[in-house]
């Protein structure tokens, strides 16, 4: 009996070293199923910035240009929402009209059960009222079509010259998609917001 404490006490003392080194870890190298959207969105556009997504918009403040409209390579900057406390980044990859784009991303989708998995060219669709980018909609693989949830944006992270604005008129419905795009038909954006998302939990859970 004394024998079984001393060896329960020396294999407790052995742990907290093990438990020290695996918090000092990166998230994204802890996620043993794949990768989180931080560094795959920092390698394919170029805008360096590190920690979490939703510090970038303020650490690009003074380093990179912002704003409102996007284009190709910039990062689209994700607010807080609901589960999804930390945040999310995605590269724009193509513009398909003013309410779509393409973007590659990562750990937003489950894909055959397993989170941290790349995305690319997969679509975003602008559902604010103004048509300024403030609010989108998100493709979510396992449901084969966008989620439900309204997602608010901060803006997009130029790796370059921000985008002049076109002078143009707002649009109030979302264009048809291109045979390229994986969206669905064209949505209202006035579309209302579902308070009861199962599926908009799920994807913030996965993000964190």
């Amino acid at each position: 009996m004394f024998q079984t404490a001393i060896s329960l006490k020396r294999l407790r003392c052995c742990m907290i070293p093990v438990v020290t080194a695996l918090a000092a870890v990166p998230a994204a190298a802890q996620d043993s199923d794949g990768l989180q959207c931080v560094p795959y969105a920092r390698d394919v556009s170029g805008v360096r910035i590190y920690g979490d997504a939703h510090t970038w918009w303020g650490k690009a403040a003074g380093r990179y240009e912002r704003g409102s409209i996007p284009q190709v390579g910039a990062v689209m900057a994700f607010k807080p929402h609901g589960a999804m406390r930390l945040g999310h980044v995605a590269a724009v990859s193509r513009i398909v009209d003013s309410r779509t784009v393409l973007v590659r991303h990562s750990n937003w989708s489950t894909i055959n059960g397993r989170r941290g998995q790349i995305e690319d060219d997969v679509a975003v669709v602008d559902v604010s009222p103004a048509n300024d980018w403030s609010e989108v909609r998100v493709w979510y693989t396992p449901i084969g079509g966008l989620g439900t949830t309204h997602y608010p944006l901060h803006g997009f992270i130029y790796n370059g010259r921000a985008p002049r604005q076109p002078q143009r008129p707002v649009f109030q419905t979302a264009a048809a998609s291109s045979p390229r795009s994986k969206s669905p038909a064209p949505l209202t954006a006035h579309e209302p917001v579902r308070r009861d998302d199962p599926i908009g939990d799920l994807i913030g859970s996965l993000t964190n």
